[in-house]
């Protein structure tokens, strides 16, 4: 039989009528409804009284009519014996797939992919689109394609990069991004409306927009609050070692602390400015990336920059830069 028989022989399958009796024989209506077929359900046979399995058995021992594929789609192997009236199985998302963080719900992909294959699940392939390179931010990206018994067909494609990725899951691009595209295309084949977890970049993305600003004010906070007390710190000292003698008799060495004690303040705090590292190039892509993504000019993108950190998109640290791409991903 063909892909195209198959599938249609799967759709007659779900329309027809499964009746049990109290012996536990099988009965399947035909599809006007006039005449009942008995099926044998045995743990290495099947059979039917249909013309259809008459037919194609004896050429195919492994041939199975619809109104066997009725029975199979109607009641669990455990189930059959206490069974009486037949009801279809209906697909159903198991409660432990779903995962409620910061009261928004998010499925597992193995939920998903549990579902489909219960709604009839026949075949699921992934294409990679892109490789991650270099010259590309290091970005992969899939696409997917599931079918279903019926024939229908869902596509939709996935990407992985650094950006939106844990650094863990940085190292293996590939897979998440074919994993994000398998899970896109079998939620919209399950009719499913909530995002899969694996898609999010990071649990942050959940928490929303609130809890990174309070992270962006605290890079500009540090300095203001390092620099401050250093200098006021030597002026105390020099005012108490006025009014000893020692100081009195030698005026001319306590003239010279002044300068020597603010001279290696200013150096300690250069030198702490270039232990910070600065914002990498893989940085820079992602943030103008984004930004062109969410509609964001240049001037407006260094306008932010300045007021969420007092200085220049170029001079970003690679701290203040990975909390910037986070706000930007954040962005409606």
């Amino acid at each position: 039989m063909t892909a195209k028989e198959i599938q249609a022989r799967n759709m007659k399958a779900d329309q027809l009528k499964v009746l049990q009796s109290e012996d536990g024989q099988f009965f399947v209506e035909s599809s006007k409804g006039k005449i009942l077929y008995n099926i044998v359900m045995a743990e290495n046979f099947k059979s039917c009284t249909c013309g259809d399995y008459a037919k194609n058995h004896k050429t195919d021992p492994a041939f199975v009519c619809k109104h066997i594929l009725a029975v199979e789609n109607s009641a669990p192997g455990e189930d059959v014996e206490s069974a009486k009236f037949l009801e279809k199985n209906i697909p159903k998302l198991k409660e432990g797939f779903i995962k409620n963080i910061k009261g928004k719900d998010f499925v597992l992909y193995a939920g998903v992919l549990d579902l489909a294959n219960q709604r009839g699940l026949l075949k699921l392939e992934v294409q990679l689109i892109q490789f991650p390179t270099k010259e590309n931010g290091h970005e992969a990206i899939c696409r997917a394609v599931a079918e279903g018994k019926s024939g229908e067909v869902f596509s939709d494609i996935g990407d992985a990069n650094p950006t939106n990725c844990t650094e863990m899951i940085s190292k293996h691009l590939i897979r998440m991004a074919s994993t994000r595209a398998k899970g896109r295309a079998l939620r919209d084949m399950c009719n499913i409306g909530i995002a899969c977890l694996e898609e999010l970049s990071d649990l942050d993305d959940v928490i929303g927009s609130g809890s990174a600003k309070k992270v962006v004010q605290k890079p500009p906070a540090t300095p203001a609050t390092a620099t401050k007390p250093k200098p006021a710190a030597p002026k105390k000292e020099i005012e108490e070692k006025k009014p000893e003698p020692k100081a009195e008799k030698a005026p001319q060495p306590a003239a010279k602390v002044t300068p020597t004690a603010e001279v290696p303040n200013e150096t300690k705090a250069k030198e702490g400015n270039q232990d910070t590292p600065s914002m990498s190039e893989a940085q820079q892509r992602a943030i103008y990336n984004l930004s062109r993504r969410r509609g964001i000019s240049i001037e407006d993108l260094g306008n932010l920059v300045m007021e969420d950190f007092g200085t220049t998109l170029e001079k970003l640290s690679s701290a203040d830069a990975s909390t910037f791409i986070r706000t930007l991903q954040q962005a409606a």
